[in-house]
């Protein structure tokens, strides 16, 4: 069963998304919060796999919320995905940064929800680097005319972790890399899991950020 907690300030939305998880069998919407704080102290509680996280919410908005929930361990196995209204939401970007598994808009397509959040919650990263290399080719450092301060930790990766990481921005499976690498697959899948361990990342989209702030991709890249 996997389980999902719901925050967005519109009791409509809310109501809208808990109908159409809870009538599947394999999900089950375990609490609904409708600010920020609320989202952080209901996860903490209730532990859930997925959390479908609004942005422009009262108080403590869904960014920081999201920010709180991926550097407490003990939220280690919670998935967030942004909710927004817009696909290139200004603040997308640093929601994936900041530990966000991927983002929907909110006239996602029923079926498409429902293959979101079992992604999520079977460990897939939601969007496609392509989709996330236009948001950071959109808005990364845009506003300041810089790019962001690469992770200290990526001087921790081998020139071949650097590499695989660079082939995950392009928007390869573990598959793809090991015949571009003429390696096997465990290996690739292997190179990506130490590589995601070592700069601390959830999941290939924040891959693909770092990827971005390592000057291994360029903005505006697409697949």
């Amino acid at each position: 069963m996997i389980s999902v907690v719901l925050a967005d300030d519109q009791a409509l939305v809310r109501a809208g998304f808990r109908a159409l998880l809870d009538a599947e069998a394999d999900i089950r919407v375990v609490g609904e919060a409708s600010d920020g704080l609320q989202a952080i102290s209901l996860v903490r509680a209730t532990r859930p796999e997925v959390v479908l996280m609004d942005i422009r919410m009262p108080g403590v908005d869904g960014l920081e919320a999201t920010k709180r929930i991926a550097a407490d361990p003990a939220c280690a196995e919670t998935r967030v995905v942004i909710l927004t209204t817009f696909e290139l939401d200004e603040y997308v970007f640093e929601a994936l940064r900041t530990g966000a598994s991927g983002f929907l808009v909110k006239d996602t397509e029923p079926v498409e929800l429902l293959r979101a959040v079992r992604a999520v919650a079977a460990g897939d990263a939601l969007l496609s680097p392509s989709v996330t290399r236009r948001v950071i080719g959109e808005f990364a450092g845009a506003s300041a005319g810089r790019r962001p301060e690469p992770p200290r930790e990526l001087d921790q990766l081998t020139d071949r972790e650097r590499e695989v990481m660079a082939l995950v921005a392009e928007g390869l499976s573990n598959d793809e890399i090991a015949t571009r690498l003429v390696i096997s697959p465990a290996t690739a899948k292997t190179h990506v899991s130490r590589t995601m361990i070592k700069l601390g990342a959830r999941d290939r989209a924040q891959l693909v950020v770092y990827a971005y702030e390592a000057g291994l991709i360029r903005p505006g890249w697409l697949a």
